[in-house]
């Protein structure tokens, strides 16, 4: 019996860790069979390209959410940070996404806004700054931003080596800086993080800004793709980040997440998308079962709580 008992905890633990992993592996076998295309090395390859804007957003996302937050600003955010770097230039658009985050994380530490009113404020700010500036028109890039969508050869884009890059720099954050285990003992028990000394307002401001900072990173990375920045550019990828975090095993009560079931969720979307497409499933229904997928991963997440 308690070898017995001991396998099946190894295995709840397993599937706990490696859930998404295990599920995107299946979801894969799945559409090799449903169709050949899929393996393909071209199509494998615009999967990652397909996943590089919203894993990047999801990223960001995963600090503000293992500090037990949320950033609903993340898509307009990446919309004018794009608009910003189109009409000046890339760097100026990664300030003006740090700032916004800055920005969200004084409304929560300082003005003790609850994160969803907060950054739902910030969505419809940073979404009406885009409309502004724009004039309502898309405006094309420059050289830099069209470089950060280009292919380095056929087979080597650049949108996913930055993903690549961003994923390593998140997993260094949350695994081998102060400022990572500070989120996971903010996310864990705020007041216990407090008691031990730990600034949880000033923390709040930095990790708002990192998410900030990768949202806007997303919106040039996906600017770039296009050769355009557009005022409607990233509408509801917040809600794709947070799914893509979710997925990937994070807990939305905090404490919890890692970079890889960040990275893990973020393909399962892509992956998900681009297997319907070449099933020639109706763009409609594809919604559906993407909606499905993510209510299966929070009430896995409530599941695992529990």
């Amino acid at each position: 019996m308690t070898t017995i008992g001991t396998r099946k905890h190894s295995v709840k633990r397993f599937l706990a860790e490696n859930g998404a992993l295990a599920g995107l592996l299946v979801l894969a076998l799945v559409l090799a069979i449903s169709n050949p295309a899929f393996l393909t090395a071209q199509n494998l390859v615009n999967v990652g390209v397909q996943a590089a804007a919203i894993a990047i957003l999801a990223f960001g996302m995963t600090f503000v959410v293992v500090a037990g937050g949320i950033d609903l600003s993340v898509g307009s955010v990446a919309a004018l940070a794009a608009m910003v770097g189109a009409l000046t230039a890339g760097p100026v658009g990664l300030v003006v996404g740090a700032l916004c985050g800055l920005v969200n994380g004084a409304l929560v530490s300082y003005g003790k806004l609850p994160p969803f009113i907060a950054t739902l404020a910030m969505l419809s700010v940073a979404r009406g700054l885009t409309l502004v500036i724009s004039g309502g028109q898309p405006h094309e890039t420059d050289e830099l931003v069209t470089f950060l969508g280009s292919n380095l050869t056929p087979m080597l884009p650049l949108p996913l080596l930055l993903m690549l890059a961003l994923f390593g720099v998140t997993g260094l954050v949350l695994t081998r800086t102060n400022l990572g285990r500070r989120m996971y003992a903010i996310g864990g028990n705020e007041e216990a993080a407090k008691l031990s000394g730990i600034d949880v307002r000033r923390q709040k401001l930095w990790i708002y800004a990192l998410s900030g900072l990768f949202a806007a990173a997303a919106g040039l990375v996906l600017a770039g793709r296009l050769s355009s920045a557009g005022p409607q550019a990233a509408v509801g990828y917040e809600l794709d980040a947070i799914a893509a975090v979710v997925i990937g095993g994070a807990s939305l009560s905090g404490g919890v997440g890692r970079a890889t079931g960040t990275l893990v969720g973020a393909l399962v979307l892509a992956v998900l998308r681009n297997g319907l497409n070449l099933l020639q499933v109706h763009p409609f229904w594809q919604q559906v079962v993407i909606g499905a997928v993510i209510a299966l991963a929070a009430l896995l997440d409530s599941l695992r709580r529990r």
